[in-house]
């Protein structure tokens, strides 16, 4: 019985231990400041984009938080039944990073208190939370609310070509790597 067991023991540990599928731990970290978010997967860098987090009198909450809540179709109560395509909800308020069709507003502050994307990769955030698991997401929002002297002193858009001095080009928002890294919006506002 006991050789039985010596013999056994060992394979219901590689059993426990390769069985299953390693799940990696999701950081998503929004820059209020810059309207930029990074997403990584233990600790590697996977995606960055421009966002839309709360304008003036909206705010959007800094601090560390996990996501308890996703939906793919989400209608919001409080703002006219707008839609939040593959939302995900951070704080018991209601904020949630949620898909927008809006895409021109992406780099400056525009929604009511929510974190915009793109809904092309709201559905991949969305799918990578949903197969990782909400309790290994963290969401961490950074940065301060623009100011009235930032706002004047914003640079006009100006598009970049591919491969010119001023840095790579963005295909899909028409911005260069310089005007991310200065917080150049392409709506004109802040």
């Amino acid at each position: 019985m006991r050789s039985r067991l010596l013999l056994v023991a060992p394979m219901l540990l590689a059993l426990v231990l390769l069985g299953g599928p390693a799940l990696a731990n999701v950081l998503v970290t929004v820059n209020k400041t810059t309207q930029r978010m990074t997403v990584s997967v233990d600790g590697r860098p996977l995606y960055s984009w421009p966002v839309s987090t709360g304008m003036r009198g909206h705010s959007t909450p800094v601090g560390s938080f996990r996501p308890f809540r996703m939906e793919v179709e989400h209608y919001s109560e409080e703002w006219d039944d707008a839609p939040m395509p593959h939302s995900i909800f951070f704080t018991a308020a209601g904020h949630a990073i949620h898909g927008s069709n809006a895409i021109r507003h992406l780099g400056s502050p525009a929604s009511h208190g929510c974190i915009r994307i793109s809904t092309s990769n709201a559905t991949k955030l969305f799918a990578l939370v949903k197969s990782e698991g909400m309790s290994r997401t963290k969401v961490v929002v950074t940065g301060g609310e623009p100011t009235r002297i930032a706002q004047r002193r914003q640079a006009p858009r100006r598009q970049a070509r591919v491969g010119s001095p001023s840095g790579s080009y963005d295909q899909d928002y028409g911005r260069t790597d310089a005007e991310y890294l200065t917080g150049v919006a392409s709506s004109g506002r802040w």
